[in-house]
Parts: C-alpha cells; sequence; structure tokens
C-alpha cells in the first residue's frame, strides 16, 4: 500500500470496525421497515421531456417516511424481452448530487435493464426533504438529526427511501424481482450496501467507494474532512470537550452501513482505492468484512476518491450477468 494514512493492505481483510453498534440496532431497523410498509407511497408516473426510441423515460414520485415526496428517475425498454420479465438496476448518486442526465441511464436500459436512480432527499435532485428536526441542520446530513431522537435521523429515511424504491421495482410487470442488483460511488456506494441490506431479495449490489461506513475511524485518524467534516464541525459547535463523544459515535452507529452489511444476501463487488483520504479504505472494509454473502473486491492501489479507469467498464460487466444473454 503506497500510503501511511490508513491500515496497510494486508491488515485490511481483518479489521471490524470501531464505530460501536447500539443495543437495539436490528429493532430499530425492524421498527423502520414497518413504518416504511405502513406508508402509502401513493407512486406516481409522468413522462419526462426527454424521450429515445428504445426507451420510455419517466419522473416516478412516492411517499416516504415521514411524508416526503421521493423522487426518482425510471427508465424501461420499450421492446422488453419476449422471454418475460426483464432486469432492474437501482442506481444512487455521490453526496448532494443527484441522478443525472436520462441519457447517463441508457446503456443499462440498451441492454435490458428497468432503470431507476434516486434523487437523495434535500440534495441536487428533485425529491423533496420535509423531516422536522431539532437541533444542527448546518454542514451536513449525517449529523441531521443528531440532537433529536434517532428515529429522526437523515439517513435512516434515506436508506428506507432505498428500500422502498427497490419495493416499487421490483412490483413492475417488466421486471424480474429476483434480478435486481444496485451500484453507486461515494455516497452512492454507501446506499447501495444499505438497499442490498434493507431488501435481502437484491441479487447484486456494486458500491464504489462507499460514504457513510465506521465515522468514529474517520474521526480517529483525522480525516474528518470533505464529506465527513461535519463530525468535527459539530464536535466543535455543541459537543467541544467531547463530553458526549460515547453518545454521540454511538447514536451515529444506526446510521453507520457497516452494522447493515451482515443482513446483505447479495453477491457482492467493491471497488477501493487505497489512496482514497475522503473515505478511507479501512471504514469500507469495515462494511465489507461483515458481509457473509459472496463477494469480491476491486483494489486499486494509486487511487483515491474518484471512479479509476475501466471501473464503470467492470461493473457494467459484473450486473450484466442477469441478463437472459449473459
Amino acid at each position: 500500500m503506497p500510503a501511511t494514512f490508513d491500515l496497510p493492505l494486508d491488515a485490511l481483510p481483518d479489521y471490524a470496525g470501531t464505530n460501536p453498534r447500539p443495543a437495539d440496532f436490528d429493532a430499530y431497523w425492524e421498527r423502520g421497515l414497518a413504518e416504511m410498509r405502513s406508508v402509502d407511497a401513493q407512486v406516481s408516473l409522468e413522462a419526462a421531456a426527454f424521450q429515445v426510441p428504445f426507451a420510455r423515460c419517466e419522473h416516478l414520485r412516492f411517499t416516504g417516511v415521514g411524508g416526503s415526496r421521493v423522487h426518482a428517475k425510471l427508465l424501461r425498454p420499450i421492446n422488453p424481452s419476449a422471454k418475460g420479465p426483464g432486469p432492474a438496476l437501482l442506481r444512487f448518486h455521490p453526496y448532494a448530487k443527484s441522478s443525472g442526465d436520462w441519457s447517463e441511464h441508457l446503456h443499462y436500459v440498451a441492454l435490458g435493464f428497468t432503470v431507476a436512480a434516486l434523487d437523495v432527499r434535500g440534495q441536487g435532485g428533485l425529491s423533496e426533504d420535509l423531516s422536522p428536526i431539532r437541533g444542527n441542520t448546518l454542514r451536513g446530513h449525517i449529523v441531521r438529526g443528531l440532537s433529536d431522537d434517532p428515529e429522526r435521523l437523515f439517513y435512516r429515511q434515506v436508506f428506507l427511501d432505498t428500500a422502498q424504491l427497490a419495493g416499487i421495482v421490483m412490483k413492475l410487470d417488466e421486471v424480474d424481482q429476483d434480478r435486481v442488483a444496485v451500484t453507486g460511488m461515494s455516497q452512492g456506494g454507501g446506499l447501495a450496501l444499505a438497499c442490498a441490506a434493507l431488501t435481502p431479495r437484491v441479487r447484486l449490489a456494486a458500491p464504489v467507494a462507499p460514504f457513510l461506513s465506521d465515522y468514529k475511524r474517520v474521526w480517529t485518524i483525522d480525516l474528518a474532512r470533505d464529506g465527513y467534516a461535519q463530525l468535527q464541525e459539530y464536535f466543535r459547535r455543541f459537543d467541544p470537550l467531547h463530553e458526549r463523544e460515547d453518545e454521540v459515535f454511538t447514536k451515529l452507529g444506526y446510521i453507520d452501513v457497516q452494522h447493515l452489511c451482515s443482513r446483505i444476501r447479495a453477491k457482492v463487488m467493491l471497488s477501493v482505492g487505497l489512496m482514497d483520504t475522503v473515505c478511507p479504505p479501512s471504514t469500507q472494509f469495515a462494511a465489507y468484512n461483515k458481509i457473509t454473502a459472496p463477494k469480491s473486491t476491486l483494489i486499486y492501489p494509486d487511487f483515491g476518491h474518484e471512479i479509476p479507469p475501466g471501473n464503470e467498464d467492470r461493473v457494467l460487466g459484473f450486473v450484466r450477468t442477469l441478463c437472459a444473454d449473459a
């Protein structure tokens, strides 16, 4: 490993994570899933202005937990396979960005996939964020709700949005619910892991440089910067003596994807850059090492928090195994 800011490469497969796991973690997520299932999703579809001859492009909206209307781009093959329902792919975007342009998803539709690309609440896309909370909302979504009840944590609602979207897509007539994959980079990688964990029927997961894992490890090795800068900012503003350090990190444990990963049943391919100082490799392995399903890694020694050359092709090849002609 060419860097010294994190664990050496040979130590990563044995790293068990640092951030504490709340004692009632499983019950917390079972309550969340029960709440999600009780919501009247009021799914709506609206044709998009963007259209191409081989795909039907639509705005999909549904009501998520807390009443927010959540948006995703939905792209479906116009001439689906005569062999019956086909595969689907859920795509999740990096932090503060959006589901992107319609054209970014068309190569999967051309292979026969139904594609749903989520806009995370309150970020760069069209989803609403109506969740009322007490406390700080400045600088970052990890700490949104941290001074309130754990049920109000922002990423609890987002993780549940991913599972709710998966359920909606799996019910589409043209989708084979046993051939669904998830992928994303950074925040999107973390959400891909969360979705696969909360939706065990997901078949494949291809997270790239996943965010939202092992928060205390990030802070401990002084890398609470970039997307994780909000952790240090929270302590500086609200707990400068770290008198509540254990309480804070334990509460963050509810939305730490590493603790969800033991629930994953999908086959997983994790892409990791060993020079990643935004989402350090050890934090990614904290999640990966808890996966008991079939799994593999793509290790990029000279890359940081980025998509290395050829990685998107490898992800496509991995996901394409769900196609009938693969």
